[in-house]
């Protein structure tokens, strides 16, 4: 079975947790042991987040500009591509040695529209927290907005991932490795007068991972997160999990809106995107119930 696996910030770094090597690598550490006994019984692509990393690359950039000439969002994208896909990959191949398979990572650009209302109206916090003052000083270099009483952060484009570029090599290497791809929902680029061209933003990674999968012809596509299940009424008294729904109810929960924007809603509309085009099941699990999830518990479950 052909599988995509997109890892949540929670498999990476904990909530809570500093982002230090030795957080990243523990943890790493442990979701590929999750991860190994899945890839030696199927054919996996893993996807995953960099939330947390490009807002520490964002801040680099910031605290070293009058030294170091800073990047623009697309290229801090690619870092962090090789700053999770490198330790991913080490530890899946030292999880994997006794299994004859290779695992590379693949450097992902996806195709977005230049023309996608986000360019328009950026939403997407990235980066440090700023106050008043300094947001107000910073307001002519970039887009700020105020993040609930933390103070003001950057917020960017985050445009819909129509293609993901390097999909056809992905299903050829797919034979006989695992692959690591669409990291951080992958490199934004647009086309411009026939000819590719990075853009400031950046894709959610469930939305890319969903584009991929389609791409591939996976049959199923893996959200893990820091919850079990997706819930009807999240936070409320009413909170209800969602354990197995058929595609046509879970629209009509989106479109009640169950889930919100910045955290399950995005899964939602991927799971929605996968199953409307040739995917078959979707599944919604916390790390440590990967493998009950693929034999039908312990997760929300999705079908058509």
């Amino acid at each position: 079975m052909k599988l995509v696996i997109a890892l949540g910030g929670n498999a990476l770094i904990k909530k809570g947790e500093k982002q230090t090597y030795y957080n990243l690598i523990n943890n790493i550490k442990k979701t590929c042991k999750v991860l190994a006994p899945i890839i030696k019984k199927h054919k996996v692509v893993i996807s995953f987040g960099n939330g947390p990393e490009i807002g520490y690359l964002a801040l680099q950039n910031e605290l070293a500009k009058k030294k170091i000439p800073p990047m623009p969002l697309d290229i801090l994208g690619a870092e962090s591509q090789g700053l999770i896909g490198y330790p991913l990959e080490a530890q899946l191949i030292n999880s994997l040695r006794s299994h004859k398979r290779d695992v590379a990572t693949i450097l992902t650009q996806v195709l977005v529209d230049k023309n996608d209302p986000a360019f328009r109206d950026p939403t997407k916090f990235i980066g440090p927290f700023y106050t008043k003052l300094r947001a107000d000083k910073l307001k002519n270099k970039y887009k700020l907005r105020k993040d609930a009483d933390r103070g003001y952060r950057r917020v960017v484009p985050s445009p819909k991932p129509i293609k993901v570029l390097e999909a056809k090599t992905i299903q050829k290497l797919l034979k006989s490795t695992t692959i690591i791809a669409a990291g951080g929902g992958g490199i934004p680029v647009i086309e411009e007068n026939g000819k590719l061209k990075g853009v400031e933003a950046v894709i959610d990674k469930d939305l890319a991972s969903a584009c991929l999968a389609n791409s591939i012809k996976a049959e199923v596509l893996i959200m893990i997160t820091s919850v079990p299940y997706a819930y009807l009424n999240y936070g409320t008294k009413q909170q209800k999990p969602i354990k197995k729904v058929h595609l046509d109810s879970l629209r009509d929960y989106y479109m009640q809106e169950h889930f919100p924007p910045g955290s399950m809603g995005p899964k939602i509309e991927a799971a929605i995107n996968f199953l409307e085009k040739k995917g078959k099941k979707v599944i919604i699990c916390s790390p440590e119930n990967l493998q009950k999830a693929l034999k039908g518990s312990s997760a929300t479950i999705i079908t058509k």
